[in-house]
């Protein structure tokens, strides 16, 4: 258990068990997102270029679109924030995009990508919400990706060094950190399969790839603890099911969950990888990497959407890839499968597996949503997914895992990577001509939520704002 976390138990003594039992008294409530996909202005106040916007660049998104506007909530974060305290979330996840802060990734700072988080930081905390801050949600540098990224070792020292700019920037007035945003998703896309910046693809570029950014954490990790005393740090993962599309693919299956769900929680949290990856870092790997990577943690981070399915594929660049979900499974509207027991067994084998308290930080609901007659968007789908998984997260945590807080993904309509604008997760709906921010119906439900939730304390006179 990491130092100055309580294992949260029944009056019993021990862990609830079974029976539904109220949401536990400090669970937080809050709402993700992250630079690339809402900050817009990308080359307003000398922010230089990220992978993505490459990437974006070359036409390798949907509709060619990009995230020069986005939601340009580096211009209208206020009008953000004040949606925030309308749901009365009580934490703000997101992430500093490193090229607004080190526009060549390394030498000199840029003072005005530095003030804009400033400004954030404190609106957040003048509106009594905690900041909670991510490091790196997928926009390297370009600057960095054309020396190597994540591919050349020395990408552990180019972050660390970044990791110190907002220590000593933000220490002050942020104790909650994490390192990266799924770094399994950014590696296997990016390096593995070459379908997301910066587009490389077999395993020549994605084992050196995972090895630096396990590296990286944990000299990030470092630096945090050292300059920011007080910091409450952590590192978020995606854990979801890996399932066999057919029985001949439960290798590939296998294959594709120790990439998924291992090569980076286990190395960070157990000091090991996983054995059937461990062969294939060695050539990587140099005496004191594991201790350097191994940092103490104070909290795991998951994202959690549904089960994935996989096949084998010899001609693929990994030997395996992804499947459609089975036809008679309920899915989202873009084809994600929904089974709320999937998230309910996956948060008791997290808490089981790294004995560290528990953050959902991403759970969603994908869609398309438009606006009706009345220009209402009346998105009871998403509503009824939620209800579901927050429905079976409580159920896990009666059953004795040690869930602390909950965040939607996401606060707004974004660009949602190669997908570009077609696919919506917000609660609040984003007419992109005109950057209108509308509430759906799904952000009244989890307004109501978490005034249900939290009722009873705040009726005692506890202040909204979570314990940091």
């Amino acid at each position: 258990m990491a130092k100055g976390e309580k294992k949260q138990k029944g009056k019993s003594g021990r862990p609830r068990q079974g029976k539904r039992a109220p949401w536990p008294r400090d669970f937080i409530w809050g709402v993700s997102t992250s630079s690339f996909q809402i900050e817009g202005a990308t080359q307003a106040d000398g922010r230089g270029p990220s992978i993505w916007d490459t990437f974006c660049a070359a036409g390798r998104v949907a509709n060619r679109d990009g995230g020069d506007v986005a939601c340009d909530h580096y211009h209208r974060y206020p009008e953000d924030i004040a949606l925030m305290q309308r749901l009365g979330v009580q934490a703000y996840r997101f992430s500093v995009a490193w090229p607004r802060l080190l526009p060549k990734g390394r030498g000199n700072a840029n003072e005005p990508g530095l003030a804009f988080y400033d400004r954030l930081i404190d609106a957040l905390l003048a509106a009594n919400i905690e900041p909670w801050l991510c490091l790196y949600h997928w926009d390297l540098p370009q600057a960095l990706d054309d020396q190597g990224g994540w591919t050349n070792r020395d990408s552990a020292g180019w972050f660390a060094d970044y990791a110190t700019l907002v220590a000593r920037r933000y220490g002050d007035r942020v104790r909650r950190f994490t390192t990266f945003n799924e770094p399994s998703v950014f590696s296997l896309f990016g390096y593995g399969f070459g379908d997301s910046a910066p587009g490389l693809s077999g395993p020549a570029n994605l084992l050196p790839a995972i090895h630096h950014v396990n590296l990286a954490h944990g000299a990030a990790a470092e630096v945090l603890r050292a300059l920011v005393p007080k910091a409450s740090i952590g590192a978020i993962h995606n854990v979801q099911p890996c399932l066999p599309s057919t029985p001949a693919d439960a290798e590939a299956a296998l294959d594709f969950a120790v990439y998924w769900n291992r090569a980076f929680p286990d190395p960070q949290c157990l000091g090991a990888y996983p054995e059937r990856l461990a062969a294939a870092i060695e050539p990587y790997l140099r005496p004191g990497d594991l201790a350097r990577i191994c940092q103490p943690l104070d909290w795991f981070g998951l994202n959690h959407y549904s089960p994935i399915y996989a096949k084998a594929a010899p001609e693929a660049p990994l030997g395996f890839s992804f499947s459609p979900a089975p036809a008679d499974l309920t899915r989202t509207p873009i084809q994600w499968p929904i089974c709320p027991e999937a998230f309910r067994e996956t948060l008791l084998e997290v808490s089981t597996r790294y004995r560290l308290p528990v953050y959902v930080l991403e759970n969603g609901y994908g869609g398309h949503d438009t606006p009706n007659a009345s220009g209402a968007i009346e998105d009871q789908p998403r509503i009824d997914f939620l209800k579901a998984y927050t429905g079976a997260m409580l159920s896990a945590i009666a059953d004795g895992a040690d869930i602390r807080g909950y965040f939607v993904w996401s606060l707004l309509d974004n660009f949602e990577w190669g997908s570009g604008y077609g696919v919506r997760f917000g609660l609040v709906y984003v007419d992109y001509p005109t950057l209108a921010r509308t509430p759906k119906s799904s952000f009244r439900w989890y307004a109501d939520l978490i005034k249900a939730a939290r009722g009873r304390r705040l009726k005692r006179g506890v202040p909204a704002r979570g314990r940091p």
